[in-house]
């Protein structure tokens, strides 16, 4: 497979692609504590999702089933999605502009399409009421499909959060939930 390969036929079960996204974005949304309002990162690799090298085999049937369940599951608990987009826009992430505006994001001129941004960010895109582009955002949790690197977007105090599904397809599954961070010393007291 090179990198310019585009799935032309689909090895994988959509419905449990979404069933599975679904399940991973509550548990970590329910473990996070997450308020509406607040931003989940997802980072999603097609290409792992279908057994195949991340870049090399985007499927914009994957992308989309994943999008579906994410928005689906962010609209439901009154959430901002954040789309990343994958290398090739230096990581970019899709928002709905009203996210942009409410966290005072700094927009950039980028639209992302299959070999260039990803299927996922790309269906972000198509979907999105009013989408645009970002290039920095520090989200309150984050979901990475397929080792996409999220971590750069995610708020300074990052926590590991396990979930009880460990793949989507044949992509590993590494989500987090940030915290505040603990400042002062020994006399300093903390919110619980």
């Amino acid at each position: 497979m090179s990198a310019t390969d585009t799935a032309t036929s689909i090895d994988v079960d959509l419905d449990l692609i979404y069933e599975q996204t679904k399940a991973v974005a509550e548990e970590l949304i329910e473990i996070a504590n997450m308020k509406p309002g607040q931003i989940l990162v997802v980072g999603c690799s097609s290409s792992e999702i279908a057994a195949h090298v991340i870049g090399c085999y985007s499927s914009s049937e994957v992308g989309q089933a994943v999008f579906t369940a994410l928005s689906n599951v962010t609209k439901k608990h009154g959430l901002y999605l954040a789309a990343q987009c994958c290398e090739h826009l230096n990581r970019a992430l899709i928002v709905e502009e009203e996210c942009a505006e409410k966290y005072g994001l700094e927009m950039v001129n980028v639209k992302p399409q299959l070999k260039a941004g990803g299927s996922f960010s790309t269906a972000a895109w198509n979907e999105f009421e009013h989408p645009c582009a970002v290039e920095y955002i520090q989200a309150h949790a984050g979901i990475d499909i397929g080792d996409t690197l999220i971590g750069m977007h995610l708020r300074h105090v990052a926590v590991p959060v396990r979930t009880t599904i460990k793949s989507i397809g044949s992509a590993h599954v590494v989500c987090a939930r940030t915290r505040l961070k603990y400042i002062g010393g020994e006399r300093a007291a903390y919110q619980k």
